[in-house]
């Protein structure tokens, strides 16, 4: 007796993506502040304590604040208003 068979595609049907512009390029980085966002990856804290070291002896002018969100892979809203009220940068870490 011949039995039907079911065959999904593993590839998936991807989602329509539209480009979108970058942020405008800051003139400097003296006198803003930049947030170092660490993502919760494995060492991203210890990697972000040596880029706000980094920033303090080469780049003393620069405001750093290293973030966390409130779990990894998640969305943090609230995180992210505080960058956008009080930033004018950020670099995500995400570990070595």
């Amino acid at each position: 007796m011949a039995q039907l068979l079911n065959v999904h595609d593993p590839r998936g049907y991807p989602p329509k993506v539209e480009g979108k512009r970058l942020a405008p390029r800051l003139g400097g980085l003296d006198g803003k502040n930049v947030y170092l966002v660490d993502c919760l990856f494995d060492n991203s804290e210890i990697f972000m304590d040596e880029m706000k070291d980094w920033f303090s002896i080469h780049l003393p002018a620069v405001n750093t604040k290293i973030i966390t969100p409130r779990e990894s892979w998640v969305d943090d809203p609230e995180m992210r208003a505080n960058i956008e009220a009080d930033g004018d940068a950020a670099i995500l870490g995400v570990g070595l």
